[in-house]
């Protein structure tokens, strides 16, 4: 099979390392990395030994495959092009500014029948793959990802900065449509919501409890699901898994044993295996792990929560 042709639109913080993971992996041609910024595209393409780009519709016609890693207003413009083109679109959480842009590019993507996965990094940590087949009907889900402030990522709130992670984590575990939000957040640094917790509700019954914070004095990403006889911790940052279940028999007269099984996961390049997953679709002809559909979805209830949030402080 000849090399799948790849390229890397906005070589910033996070594309500089998708443009390595491309470098890294065999039968993978890095054709070229695209940056606004002249200088920062000519230093990576050097590093990686590929080509500096400043216009991605160059590549049009070059490349098989794309990461499009540019700030979140222009998703759909670069997205659109290559999609139109051809080509098939790794895109960055969240998918677009608006669910209209979305709903453009999954009908493009799925006309040309393209692979069009979203960046949505966190299904990709072994501790979320580790969970498998322990997670059954999940009745409440508590949530908190927070992070020191960092200049980087502050185009959008924290909502779709962070906590869209968590929304998209739980709306695929728990498989149920969102009945309705209530949230709160406040900004602090910036112009926008630096803090946000939402309380939402699904049709099933189950109840999601969710904070993200990126002016903390430290991070932490961990969330907490209780089910029938289970409570779970994923730990996500430190990559460590708890289960208590409750066991046979009694510890006291009317109280269960309890059985707890803690792991640890160990490292993992979950970015690696997320374009891996993305090259693996377009080659066996399959759907994305993370489709464009439920990127929309994510973004959905993301914005669902920010026009509960203009109502607290409008």
């Amino acid at each position: 099979m000849s090399a799948m042709r790849t390229a890397v639109i906005g070589v910033g913080y996070l594309g500089n390392f998708h443009a390595q993971k491309y470098a890294a992996i065999p039968d993978v041609e890095l054709v070229g990395v695209v940056d606004s910024d002249p200088k920062r595209a000519a230093e990576i393409a050097a590093a990686l030994g590929t080509t500096a780009y400043s216009d991605h519709q160059t590549l049009i016609g070059k490349v098989d495959a794309v990461s499009v890693v540019v700030p979140t207003q222009y998703h759909h413009a670069v997205a659109r092009d290559f999609l139109a083109a051809g080509v098939h679109v790794l895109i960055e959480k969240p998918i677009t500014v608006t669910t209209a842009e979305a709903d453009e590019l999954i009908a493009l993507a799925e006309a040309r029948k393209l692979v069009f996965q979203v960046g949505h990094l966190e299904r990709f940590n072994p501790v979320l793959v580790a969970l498998g087949d322990i997670l059954h009907e999940p009745l409440f889900i508590e949530s908190v990802r927070i992070a020191p402030f960092k200049p980087r990522g502050t185009d959008v709130n924290v909502v779709l900065d962070l906590m869209i992670h968590d929304i998209d984590i739980i709306q695929h575990i728990v498989g149920s449509p969102v009945e309705r939000i209530d949230a709160i957040g406040a900004p602090v640094f910036t112009g926008e919501e630096d803090i946000a917790n939402a309380r939402i509700v699904f049709e099933n019954g189950c109840v999601a409890n969710v904070t993200a914070s990126r002016i903390s004095l430290k991070s932490e990403r961990k969330m907490r699901i209780f089910q029938r006889d289970a409570y779970i911790t994923l730990d996500f940052q430190n990559r460590k898994l708890l289960v208590a279940q409750k066991g046979s028999g009694e510890l006291f007269p009317g109280v269960p044993n309890v059985r707890v099984d803690e792991r640890e996961l160990g490292q993992a390049d979950a970015l690696k295996n997320e374009i891996e997953s993305f090259l693996e679709a377009i080659r066996e002809g399959k759907q994305p792990q993370v489709s464009g559909r439920e990127g929309k979805m994510a973004l959905e209830t993301a914005l669902k929560i920010n026009v509960s949030l203009k109502r607290t402080h409008p």
